[in-house]
């Protein structure tokens, strides 16, 4: 009997006065934050070049899903072989994003990553970073770091430290150029933000 009542109590609650079901909750908690928004500079069709010499490094689509709460990035290298996809997804609980990178070859470093966002530097920069294991079996750790420019270009370097981030080298310096606009390589300029 309390059993009994106890549901009829749960479903008049869930129901409303009327009897009819409450509508679900409305709104879009990842896009309702501002650090939601955090990627949204990213979004967007891109080619992509190497900041040293302009040469072609590959092209990119990076695509909100979700209601804002992921991005999915799309890579396509020139390279044969270098694809990979991200998932970054936001926790609007914690405020906060982190990232999944995968390769068709999770075996060797750098193809399966994750990474967690540092922070949000002055110019809108976005600092992703997390740890993975080199072939020699030493902790390595991988930074990501995302630069909107005032051009509409964005700069992304991934460096690793060998010494607990004493010291970092680049293995990724490269300009996404939007495909709908003119191209402007790796030319400099475009302060952050």
């Amino acid at each position: 009997m309390k059993r009994t009542i106890l549901l009829l109590a749960v479903i008049a609650l869930s129901s409303g006065a009327s009897g009819k079901p409450l509508p679900a909750p409305t709104g879009t908690p990842c896009r309702n934050q501002p650090m939601g928004r955090a990627l949204d500079f990213w979004i967007g069709d891109w080619k992509v070049v190497d900041a040293k010499t302009g040469a072609a490094a590959g092209s990119n689509r990076i695509e909100r899903v979700l209601d804002g709460c992921a991005v999915i990035e799309n890579w396509h290298g020139v390279e044969a072989g270098d694809d990979g996809k991200s998932l970054f997804s936001y926790d609007a609980r914690r405020h906060n994003w982190d990232q999944v990178w995968v390769t068709q070859d999770t075996t060797r470093p750098g193809g399966l990553k994750h990474k967690h966002l540092l922070g949000i530097f002055y110019g809108n920069i976005l600092k992703f970073q997390g740890a993975l294991t080199d072939p020699g079996g030493h902790r390595v750790l991988d930074r990501t770091t995302l630069i909107p420019l005032t051009d509409g270009r964005v700069r992304q370097t991934i460096e690793w430290s060998r010494d607990r981030g004493k010291t970092w080298q680049i293995r990724f310096d490269a300009y996404y150029n939007r495909k709908n606009r003119p191209d402007l390589g790796n030319r400099p300029g475009g302060d952050p933000r």
